[in-house]
């Protein structure tokens, strides 16, 4: 069972993560992410040799371990394209042009066949 120690930290580091990410970039945030993660997982790698696997530590190596392969995945983009901070594509704005196209589409229903008037 991972401990609440690592469970907090590994926590931490996220929540740390996404405030320096909305003040610079991800690239930076994911980086300062990615050591801090890496220290806790020599950390818990130490504490496993030295208590032996029956202390319950390879559970916390794993969590750490797995916790870094998701940020490095969010750091290489992770199948999000372009700058979404919220994992939504931006959103399309119309000019002028386009809102006069959806006025002229929108009108209703046409009759089929010819138009009244036009013979």
């Amino acid at each position: 069972m991972i401990t609440d120690e690592v469970i907090d930290a590994i926590a931490h580091i996220e929540i740390h993560r996404q405030a320096m990410e909305k003040d610079t970039n991800r690239a930076a945030a994911c980086s300062q992410a990615l050591r801090k993660l890496q220290e806790l997982l020599d950390q818990e790698r130490a504490a496993l040799q030295a208590q032996g696997p029956d202390a319950g530590r390879a559970e916390n190596v794993e969590a750490v371990a797995a916790e870094i392969e998701r940020v490095k995945r969010l750091a290489s983009g992770g199948g999000q394209g372009g700058n979404s901070r919220h994992g939504r594509p931006p959103r399309q704005r119309q000019g002028g042009a386009g809102q006069m196209h959806n006025r002229q589409r929108n009108k209703g229903r046409r009759p089929m066949g010819r138009r009244g008037g036009e013979r």
